[in-house]
């Protein structure tokens, strides 16, 4: 099925942006559980900050790059079909990277530096997704506008 490159583009913004939501929510679990074990501890504020620092250095040299990347990808598709938003490699990444996160949190749950450190990771890519986002509006998928004849 043929699809417009601006569908494309919306689905890996949607994509993009039920990444950061999770990413974040699963940290601020993490950083929770940290401190409910050890409530005199800086663990989570330490995940949060962090976080957020790494998250800035990964947009900066990652995240940036290949959102454009994907993006001038997706523009010079021919005939886009709907399942060609992301590369196929990119599907695999992602389904290892979300059974990889599954894996630390299990291990983590109980133990306050895992914890910590856990959280710290998916605070600082839901950052560096949410900062980098900015690549979708600046090239216009978030514009809606008809063209009139």
């Amino acid at each position: 099925m043929n699809v417009s490159h601006r569908t494309l583009k919306l689905l890996a913004a949607l994509v993009w942006y039920i990444g950061v939501f999770f990413l974040l929510s699963k940290g601020s679990e993490l950083s929770n559980d940290a401190q409910e074990i050890e409530p005199e501890k800086w663990g989570k504020n330490i995940a949060w900050i962090g976080g957020i620092l790494v998250g800035i250095v990964k947009t900066r040299f990652i995240f940036l790059k290949s959102c454009r990347k994907n993006l001038a990808r997706i523009n010079a598709l021919e005939m886009p079909k709907l399942y060609e938003f992301y590369r196929i490699k990119f599907f695999i990444f992602l389904g290892l990277m979300m059974l990889t996160g599954s894996f630390l949190s299990n291990t983590a749950e109980g133990h306050y530096g895992y914890l910590v450190a856990v959280a710290m990771l998916d605070i600082s890519i839901g950052t560096a997704l949410l900062l980098s986002s900015q690549v979708f509006w600046s090239q216009g998928v978030f514009t809606f506008s008809r063209k009139l004849s």
